[in-house]
């Protein structure tokens, strides 16, 4: 429960840093929370394994890159590193959650329109769970 809690603040604070135009400060709150939460979610021993694998570290140097980045005081150019590397991470997901979506209510509807759809089915359609 906390876990979630703090990735969820952490997403958060990441899409109110960008929308202040990449305010510094909540934009690197909003990476500790994430990391730290997906931590608790899935433990620190997986969360290492999951970002330190061989095939996943030019994902995790775009990821963590980004952050630095971020910190540095180019949030602009480090959130599009962060971006790049968070979709590169966890583009093995995409599926399961564009399964999951389409099933609420509301959303299903929105991503069964004409030309969404075909959007999403070429993001739902990833073989490659890396």
């Amino acid at each position: 429960e906390i876990g979630m809690g703090l990735t969820g603040f952490g997403v958060f604070f990441l899409f109110f840093g960008m929308i202040l135009f990449f305010d510094k400060a909540l934009l690197a709150i909003g990476n500790v929370l994430f990391v730290a939460g997906l931590s608790f979610v899935i433990g620190l021993e997986r969360t290492f394994r999951f970002f330190f694998q061989k095939h996943k570290m030019k994902a995790t140097g775009f990821f963590l890159g980004g952050g630095l980045i971020v910190l540095i005081g180019w949030p602009l150019i480090g959130m599009i590193l962060e971006i790049y590397g968070f979709f590169l991470l966890f583009r093995g997901f995409f599926p399961v959650v564009v399964g999951f979506i389409r099933r609420v209510p509301v959303l299903g509807y929105l991503l069964n329109l004409p030309g969404i759809s075909s959007l999403v089915d070429k993001v739902g359609e990833s073989n490659n769970m890396v």
